[in-house]
């Protein structure tokens, strides 16, 4: 359970950092649109690929901290589902799952 736990911190920390830098291309810390209209479409557009993987990055850590609070309440193997133990192998894969596949299958 350690090993997942600091690979839970570890990839917490990972999505907060990528946070850091949408967020930061969002805001136009690296400078204003260009003048030129064309490189405006093509920033608008970058800003539309950054905002989806903002959302997603967003949705993951959402369920990593989940993760991280289902470990420390002990429950972290556990299918909050059905109850049963979670595949060691399916946490191995995806260690912020927090149901088993039966579960998460329907």
């Amino acid at each position: 359970m350690t090993n997942r736990k600091s690979e839970l911190e570890t990839l917490r920390a990972d999505l907060q950092a990528r946070l850091s830098r949408y967020e930061a291309h969002q805001h136009r810390e690296g400078g204003a649109l260009e003048k030129d209209f064309e490189e405006q479409a093509t920033q608008t557009q970058n800003d539309e690929v950054v905002d989806s993987l903002e959302s997603e990055t967003r949705a993951e850590l959402t369920q990593v901290e989940h993760a991280l609070e289902r470990i420390e309440n002990g429950v972290g193997d556990e299918c909050e589902s059905c109850g049963e133990a979670i595949d060691p192998r399916r946490l191995q894969v995806l260690p912020y799952t927090t149901v088993c596949i039966d579960c998460a299958d329907d």
